[in-house]
């Protein structure tokens, strides 16, 4: 399957590459019995994505969450999508939060907290994040109860939660995602994938020199020290 590929030209401040001489990037890589997944992310990149789930419209909130966010993003997933898209999406959540704890490093000099609520058409959607080294995610996103799955093969818009649980929780992120209202199943998940987005654009941003947190550690045991990752599944 094409991989989704999305590359505008830089919009990230000069002064995040150099705040420290060091590069905040990352690969990863999970294999397990039911998936492959192989992540690479720059967190000072210029919002270039290439992502291949086998789930196209998984792919298309991957991009949003790459391109928005300001990061360069290259994910694969090779999954058992013959039984469900569960384990596909849950790995691919777990995979990027643990690039993300890698290229945030000590978090030294980051914003850490951000929010926003954003549109599209007639959804809305808050989030609020904190990069905060405990895995948190409050979700109230509730979709119809005939809303379709997207794409083929299918999406199920529950999985998105899943995502977002898997992600924070091996991240170690404070996430609060919230629907005020909306309608169209796609629109408000992809103002949810924007929206995370944008604020984790703030949250990473360097703004300082110290660790922004009295106790003078924002780390956890849930973002594994970095290591190098094979070549992606092909």
């Amino acid at each position: 399957m094409a991989a989704a590929d999305s590359s505008p030209p830089s919009s990230r401040p000069s002064g995040d590459r150099a705040w420290a001489g060091r590069l905040r990037r990352a690969e990863r890589q999970r294999t397990t019995k039911e998936t492959d997944v192989f992540v690479r992310l720059d967190l000072d990149g210029s919002g270039s994505t290439s992502i291949d789930t086998g789930l196209p419209f998984f792919d298309h909130m991957l991009a949003q969450l790459g391109r928005h966010g300001g990061f360069d993003l290259e994910l694969r997933v090779r999954g058992d999508l013959a039984v469900d898209a569960h384990h596909s999406v849950e790995d691919a959540g777990i995979t990027l939060g643990e690039a993300l704890g890698v290229a945030l490093g000590d978090k030294a000099g980051v914003r850490r907290f951000a929010s926003i609520a954003l549109p599209l058409d007639e959804a809305l959607v808050d989030v609020a994040l904190d990069l905060s080294g405990r895995g948190f995610l409050h979700y109230a996103v509730d979709f119809a109860p005939n809303a379709a799955p997207l794409g083929e093969p299918r999406f199920e818009p529950q999985l998105a939660e899943e995502f977002w649980r898997a992600l924070v929780g091996s991240a170690a992120v404070t996430l609060h995602v919230n629907l005020r209202y909306g309608r169209n199943t796609h629109h408000i998940l992809e103002a949810s994938f924007k929206a995370v987005a944008r604020a984790l654009r703030d949250a990473v941003r360097v703004e300082g020199g110290g660790i922004p947190s009295t106790k003078g550690i924002l780390s956890s045991a849930a973002a594994p020290a970095s290591a190098p990752a094979p070549a992606p599944p092909a």
